[in-house]
């Protein structure tokens, strides 16, 4: 194991990390031919930043997280936005399944530590997704239970409050420096694992342990190969 000391729990990220969040591709399909195919890519983009600003003020419902972002973004490239877009791909979230490997990751690590989900979905999405994950989690920890949203440091703040411990015993595993491990490295979270899906830069500064195959955690967690 290539951390200091065994953690109490192994903390993850869920949308992205664990499940393969698909909201990008829901878009497309929802703006259909509003959407023209040369400002696409910078369109998704854009709209990435817009909801990480939307979950950095006050806590609002996830539904007006999707439906803010998604019109701020047509407001900005000129598009005409219908009421109908945000919860036409609000509603299609808790479709989605995870990556290949990630439940049997899961399963494999449950044997040895207790898993514990922090996600910005809310209560109803959050208990649908990690249906989905068919893998055993001890605490699910929602953004409406928190009432904020990551990367607000509140969001870890509430984590180790609620499990009862400190920074430095859980390990928390994300695929988003920006959303996650920034925040887990200025709470004084030190273990950290960056599960390298190839939609952010890796941060390596932030001190955390890159992994480009859901196979490896268990291994870094000190688990022999299958």
């Amino acid at each position: 194991m290539r951390f200091e000391s065994k953690p109490k729990f192994v903390t993850f990220d869920m949308n992205g990390t664990l499940i393969h969040f698909r909201i990008n591709e829901v878009i497309r399909r929802v703006l259909g031919d509003r959407l023209p195919a040369e400002i696409a890519d910078d369109f998704l983009r854009t709209g990435n930043q817009y909801r990480i600003d939307e979950c950095m003020g006050e806590y609002k419902p996830f539904h007006q997280i999707v439906a803010h972002s998604l019109e701020r973004t047509m407001r900005r490239f000129g598009l005409q936005y219908r009421e109908s877009d945000g919860p036409a791909v609000y509603e299609e979230i808790p479709t989605w399944g995870p990556y290949p490997g990630v439940t049997e990751a899961l399963r494999r690590l449950a044997e040895e530590y207790p898993l514990v989900i922090v996600t910005n979905s809310d209560d109803v999405h959050a208990k649908r997704l990690v249906e989905n994950l068919q893998a055993p989690f001890e605490v699910v920890i929602t953004a409406e239970e928190m009432g904020v949203y990551k990367p607000r440091l509140r969001a870890f703040e509430y984590t180790l409050d609620k499990l009862g411990v400190t920074p430095d015993e859980i390990v928390h595993v994300s695929a988003s420096p920006k959303y996650d491990l920034r925040s887990a490295a200025n709470i004084g979270i030190k273990n950290k694992v960056y599960m390298d899906r190839g939609f952010e830069h890796d941060e390596h500064w932030l001190g955390y342990q890159r992994i480009t195959d859901i196979a490896d955690l268990p291994v870094l967690l000190g688990l022999p190969r299958p």
